[in-house]
């Protein structure tokens, strides 16, 4: 079954370039999209995987992500955005709102395509762990539920996105122990990513802030990585 494409771009040079050249390898389905607004409709037919221009009308690439990673329906979907900013600020944001790869303009049809590939294999690999039934986790008043994709704190659900609650999972599931920076890449995203080491810290940063009392107990240990700790 050929994968679904969403291609967003108000550029339709750009846009008819990345169509012809992914459907041509006749894996890939393709629809298209010319603004941000578009772009959330189309999302709605669960692609997957979206390739999204960061400078658009009517919303800008990081508001069109932001959107989606917060709409339970659409956030499992990854996303790579396609930019002709190129500096740390960008990445950064991008990564907290949930962006899985960059890549720059001009575009490469060849780049685009492994990226593509690579970022579907990766997530194929995620989906295939997760029809593993994981345990459901409690600690105090947090609790994870796996089967719904929950988290409750003092009995209300806060929600989190798919690497956010996998992250938050991990460690509470072995807390006391410390993980590297690497070794958490490792295991939540996959080997041969495209992102950056900063992908930890951003997604670390964004579960304490939800965490509210708990979120003291996500310790950070200077030059070795994170661990949830036990006790205050």
């Amino acid at each position: 079954m050929k994968k679904k494409i969403l291609v967003v771009d108000d550029e339709k040079d750009i846009v008819d370039i990345l169509k012809y050249n992914l459907e041509r390898e006749n894996e890939f389905e393709v629809i298209t999209a010319s603004d941000g607004k578009e772009a959330l409709e189309a999302a709605q037919t669960l692609p997957d995987l979206i390739l999204l221009d960061i400078m658009m009308p009517e919303l800008n690439g990081f508001e069109v992500c932001k959107k989606l990673k917060t709409d339970k329906l659409t956030s499992g979907i990854p996303v790579i955005f396609l930019t002709a900013k190129e500096n740390e600020i960008d990445e950064i944001l991008g990564l907290e709102i949930g962006a899985d790869d960059y890549i720059n303009k001009p575009v490469s049809p060849r780049k685009v395509l492994a990226r593509i590939k690579s970022v579907i294999r990766r997530f194929g690999k995620e989906n295939e762990k997760s029809s593993i039934p994981e345990e459901n986790v409690r600690f105090r008043n947090l609790e994870i539920d796996s089967s719904s994709h929950s988290v409750k704190i003092n009995e209300k659900e806060i929600f989190f996105p798919k690497k956010e609650f996998q992250l938050l999972h991990f460690l509470i599931s072995n807390r006391g122990k410390v993980y590297s920076r690497e070794i958490l890449l490792n295991r939540l995203w996959g080997e041969n990513i495209y992102v950056v080491d900063r992908t930890v810290d951003v997604h670390v940063a964004k579960v304490r802030e939800k965490l509210g009392e708990y979120s003291d107990y996500i310790e950070t240990i200077k030059g070795l990585g994170y661990r949830f700790r036990d006790s205050k």
